[in-house]
């Protein structure tokens, strides 16, 4: 699975790189919005972590509202692609935050993890480490599929499992299988809980502009959203 994922964002590094923030209508009119909402205008002085930072759109927006960042991707491709937004304004590091992470305990004030968690089918581990890594009192910003609209991706689901789903995204004439977990919400609420505060939990609505882009686009997510996020404190 690993190896997947790693291979799929590899491949997928120069599309995010170049066309995502233009192309990606969920990403730009829906979830990234929502979720830059929920992070303070000003991290002056404060130390933050990407962790799953793919080509380094996050990064650069944390950079800018003055926080020293941190960025973390599986994908060796992605990395480099993150790398040449932001220069070397951020350290930047290739790591599977599915082990142990390299970084001192209470060393963050914030970890921010866009779209990254579903593809680890055990948050047993990074959760552990997150707190280990957060200071007390510091902050932990989280966005994932929804595990109810992920339903419709299945032939036979069963609500109550992980289980594995192979996506289809179709990326410049290309189809790109892109493997994730999709979890019950219960599940993504109670492992959040065992290691921190939640303190909101946020289905995000599209934004005005999408509406006027893409309607359809629009009223598919006003009629079932695709994304869940989640702040919560240690």
């Amino acid at each position: 699975m690993k190896h997947k994922v790693k291979s799929t964002f590899n491949k997928l590094a120069s599309i995010y790189e170049n066309s995502i923030d233009t192309d990606g209508l969920y990403n730009i009119e829906y979830e990234r919005p929502a979720m830059m909402n929920m992070i303070s205008e000003d991290l002056q002085e404060r130390k933050v972590l990407d962790a799953g930072c793919a080509a380094g759109w996050y990064t650069k927006q944390l950079i800018d509202r003055g926080a020293e960042v941190t960025a973390t991707d599986i994908s060796p491709e992605m990395v480099d692609s993150a790398k040449r937004r932001t220069g070397d304004k951020a350290e930047i590091l290739c790591i599977d935050l599915d082990s142990d992470l390299p970084f001192e305990e209470n060393s963050f004030d914030l970890i921010v993890s866009s779209l990254t968690l579903h593809y680890i089918k055990d948050w047993t581990g990074v959760f552990s480490e997150f707190r280990r890594i957060l200071k007390p009192g510091g902050e932990f910003l989280f966005s994932v599929h929804h595990p109810l609209t992920d339903l419709r991706l299945l032939k036979e689901p069963h609500y109550f499992s992980t289980e594995l789903i192979i996506d289809k995204w179709k990326k410049q004439g290309r189809i790109h299988e892109v493997p994730f977990y999709r979890r019950p919400l219960h599940d993504i609420f109670n492992m959040t809980i065992n290691y921190f505060s939640i303190e909101e939990v946020l289905e995000p609505e599209p934004t005005a502009m999408l509406k006027r882009i893409s309607p359809e686009s629009y009223d598919k997510l006003m009629t079932a959203p695709q994304f869940l996020i989640v702040k919560a404190r240690r």
